[in-house]
């Protein structure tokens, strides 16, 4: 899954979305902390490929993004819209290739602008960028290559607090990164970095007004921020190999930033720091049993803008959850299986 597969409604309650063989599947609360729904299928009977990402909008509704297979050897992506969790998302709705027709070219990423209008990344057969965004008055717009070179790995989608959507992208020469200079219009690319990033590790968040966050993992195993405009910051050792995880939320009355990571121990990795501080440190703390060596986390906040953590293992099936505890801190209840 590429974006927050855990993720809060605009009814308070909160949602997951799961990889299961060919398709998706979601959970949702039955109600705030209470018990969960049955998996049910996204979108459909429609196949699809491995590899599913998440956007939501300011709205709380929940855009998805996948592959599908249609003839031999070539595959098109599809869209679902998720309005509330214990609704049915609607059926998956072909968007095209970036190249008119091919096969898969790279994981999909999906940011979600002010207005509610979902916008699809994807590297194209070209290593680059293509975007396709839904219009104002309803439909898609045309494919548009937004260029590049040589992408590798997972893109990193984001909506900044200006409602503007950003994508970063890593590739041998670095970080690239595209950001949209008026609502609508198509992201252009800014100054990117030189730095020698591990593909696959790329997580951005909205951090301020005039930021957004990128996090993301060095050859040398370091985790480091970077917001464009400034130089890349070491904040800690990577916990484990994988992306984080991180959510903004409000500790004893600060603006903290919230990571999450599978160790290389096999625990879900706790860390949170002042936000955009990075030169306050960070330390991670182990939480939670050993977990699969495919095991992924993700964060949330739920009803009460609390933090809430999931971990899921795709090979056993095992959704795990946890919440922070009314105490100082960043205190977690047990962790319990739903």
């Amino acid at each position: 899954m590429n974006g927050d597969w855990l993720i809060r409604g605009r009814d308070g309650r909160l949602t997951v979305y799961l990889p299961s063989g060919d398709a998706v599947l979601c959970r949702a609360e039955r109600g705030p902390a209470g018990s969960w729904d049955a998996p049910r299928t996204v979108g459909g009977t429609q196949k699809l490929h491995p590899g599913v990402a998440v956007g939501q909008g300011a709205d709380g509704y929940a855009h998805l993004a996948a592959w599908r297979p249609t003839v031999p050897g070539e595959s098109g992506l599809v869209h679902s819209t998720h309005f509330r969790p214990r609704l049915a998302p609607l059926d998956w709705v072909p968007i095209g290739h970036p190249d008119k027709k091919g096969d898969r070219t790279g994981p999909p990423a999906v940011a979600v602008d002010s207005a509610g209008r979902a916008y699809v990344f994807v590297r194209n057969n070209g290593g680059g960028v293509s975007l396709r965004n839904q219009k104002v008055k309803g439909g898609w717009g045309p494919w548009q290559n937004l260029e590049g070179h040589d992408v590798e790995g997972e893109l990193a989608a984001v909506t900044g607090e200006s409602g503007m959507v950003e994508v970063y992208a890593s590739g041998p020469g670095g970080i690239v990164h595209w950001r949209q200079e008026e609502h609508g219009k198509t992201p252009v690319r800014t100054e990117g970095v030189e730095v020698a990033v591990r593909a696959g590790t790329l997580r951005a968040l909205s951090t301020s007004a005039e930021h957004t966050t990128l996090f993301f993992t060095d050859v040398s195993g370091d985790l480091c921020a970077w917001r464009p405009g400034e130089k890349p910051v070491t904040l800690i050792a990577s916990a484990g190999p994988g992306s984080v995880s991180a959510v903004r939320c409000e500790i004893e009355g600060h603006d903290c930033t919230v990571l999450a990571q599978r160790s290389s121990s096999g625990r879900v990795a706790f860390a949170a720091y002042p936000t955009e501080l990075e030169s306050a440190g960070a330390w991670w703390t182990e939480s939670g049993p050993q977990l699969p060596a495919d095991a992924t986390v993700s964060l949330a906040l739920d009803e009460h803008d609390e933090v809430v953590a999931a971990s899921l293992s795709p090979s056993t099936g095992k959704l795990l959850l946890t919440r922070r505890k009314d105490e100082p801190g960043l205190a977690l209840e047990a962790w319990r299986e739903i």
